[in-house]
């Protein structure tokens, strides 16, 4: 086997990306910058609502003060991935290489140049505000609110159960041109995933041919967590760099069963590890490393990673974690769908979803228990949409929702997905939204294509929350708190993920809108700018 290698840093000369010129400052006596950070004093305001004896409600507008300091200097930044050389590792790192080398490839469309489209944080933008002489909105791109990484300068590794250099493992994976594959080749042949764990009951049978790179042990083990340990260090002192994000990107496990004493707690959780219980996953022993390494580990697939026992450990380790499962295609296109209908009042009563793909997470997902991982978490992403329309939905009312996924090889990368929306409108009629010929609304997902930019930002904005601390200002006398970092569970990373994972007692929102509003408003705040209220007021006052 060749010896193990990574992407190369981006660095030229050792040293880390200058730090980002501002593309705008902030003019007010609530904003202080220095050489090392943005200090901040936040107004936030939100409303209470208390309900009255007679069932109604008390509307209660309410004020807090937050400070807020962010850490200006962009750190150099390292991301591994567990599964690295699977459809989406490969596709990623190609991605970053040919994107740092400005490559272009001919395809039969026409000339295709690297870009970073779909990224929320490369490709997207945000209003800072209006122009002051025009009247116009002033939009800038996401990436210039704070200083963020640029996924130029990321350090790439990783693990995989497979030992292919990830030249060869990309053309497995068929997802990238062939001529702009023969670009990157030279550089992805040099390098080789660290060996990884892999318990066979966690993931299809069908996977067993491709486990020729492992760690010996095919059950839980403190040993695993060292080497792993061992490995995330290894990996941040060759590349010298100053934060490591570990992101599993391999394929769906098999829900873990929850049970008492041995993954409710952080304690016993540690001790199920030590004995090698069954219902210990890769992915949790992964988690549970990247923590006491305080790398934030993030889950790309939607097992149960994060058990109790992991939230806690977490927590108690002032560790960042984030999850579950990558929102690409027909799930972010079911959030936007069901979004609008309801909040345009319009009673949605089911949704048949069906998908066929012929990559390597299909055959994974073909077998039933990794099946139903993958059924719970597309099925659950219209709950809170539902639940806070009571106008439409009376208690315990829910549409129908149906997910079917079938492995077809022939179509590769390339996944279909059909889905119908039957809903009912004024008067007892009904609409049905679906394609030309009613019979499916038909969405073609080039899955890794799609994957690839949502890991490059989940490896961003957990990183630029690592370098985000807050805290309440001082009231009615009371002391003003130490500043602290977010909460564990990284719910911001909610846009980019089908089941977002949220704080134990906080609500789960999967209306896309929401997320992507609480993610730029936080942003927002940490340059104290209240958040865009499109009211455009000063439009219609004159």
């Amino acid at each position: 086997m060749a010896p193990h290698a990574e992407v190369g840093t981006g660095f030229s000369d050792g040293n880390a990306p200058t730090t980002n010129k501002d593309l705008f400052t902030v003019n007010s006596p609530n904003v202080v910058y220095t050489d090392k950070e943005i200090n901040t004093k936040y107004t936030y305001r939100t409303t209470l609502v208390n309900e009255t004896a007679d069932g109604k409600f008390e509307a209660v507008p309410k004020e807090t003060l937050y400070d807020f300091k962010v850490e200006r200097k962009v750190p150099k930044t390292g991301m591994m991935l567990i599964g690295w050389g699977g459809n989406n590792g490969t596709t990623v790192t190609a991605g970053i290489i040919a994107n740092r080398r400005g490559l272009t490839w001919d395809t039969r469309e026409g000339p295709r140049a690297a870009n970073y489209y779909g990224s929320v944080v490369m490709g997207s933008t945000m209003k800072l505000g209006t122009n002051a002489k025009t009247a116009k909105d002033v939009n800038i791109p996401f990436h210039d609110v704070l200083p963020m990484v640029h996924p130029n300068d990321l350090a790439v590794g990783g693990w995989d159960i497979s030992g292919m250099n990830l030249s060869a493992a990309m053309d497995r994976a068929a997802v990238l041109e062939p001529t702009l594959k023969v670009q990157v080749k030279k550089e992805m042949t040099e390098m080789v995933p660290l060996p990884s764990i892999y318990y066979p009951d966690f993931i299809a049978a069908n996977q067993e041919d491709r486990a020729d790179n492992l760690i010996p042990g095919s059950k839980a083990s403190l040993a695993h967590v060292e080497q792993i340990r061992k490995d995330i260090r290894d990996f941040k002192a060759k590349h010298n760099l100053d934060k490591v994000i570990v992101q599993w990107t391999a394929n769906t496990e098999r829900f873990a069963e929850l049970l008492p004493g041995v993954n409710d707690t952080a304690d016993n959780l540690m001790k199920a590890i030590e004995n090698g219980h069954e219902e210990v996953s890769p992915s949790t022993v992964f988690a549970v490393a990247s923590i006491l390494e305080n790398a934030p580990f993030i889950n790309g697939s939607p097992q149960n990673t994060f058990v109790p026992g992991a939230i806690e450990f977490a927590e108690k380790h002032n560790a960042f974690i984030g999850g579950d499962d990558f929102k690409s295609g027909q799930t972010k296109m079911k959030s936007a769908l069901v979004d609008f209908m309801i909040n345009a009042g319009i009673k949605l009563t089911s949704i048949a979803s069906y998908n066929h793909l012929g990559n390597n997470d299909g055959k994974n997902l073909s077998s039933h228990k990794q099946f139903r991982s993958k059924e719970i978490s597309k099925s659950n992403v219209v709950d809170d949409m539902v639940e806070a329309n009571t106008v439409l939905y009376k208690e315990g009312e829910h549409p129908d929702h149906t997910v079917v996924i079938k492995y077809m090889p022939a179509v590769g990368d390339n996944k279909r997905a059909l889905d119908e929306y039957y809903a009912e409108i004024f008067m007892g009629g009904h609409q049905t939204i679906s394609s030309p010929d009613d019979s499916s609304l038909f969405n073609v997902c080039e899955d890794s294509l799609l994957a690839s930019p949502l890991i490059i930002d989940l490896v961003l904005i957990a990183e630029m929350m690592t370098r985000i601390q807050w805290r309440a200002q001082a009231t009615d006398g009371a002391a003003t708190k130490d500043f602290g970092n977010f909460h564990s569970v990284l719910s911001i990373l909610s846009y980019m993920l089908k089941a977002p994972l949220t704080p134990p007692g906080t609500p789960v929102i999967n209306a896309l809108a929401k997320q992507r509003a609480a993610l730029t408003n936080i942003f927002r705040a940490c340059v104290g700018l209240q958040p865009e209220s499109d009211m455009t007021l000063e439009h219609k006052l004159f």
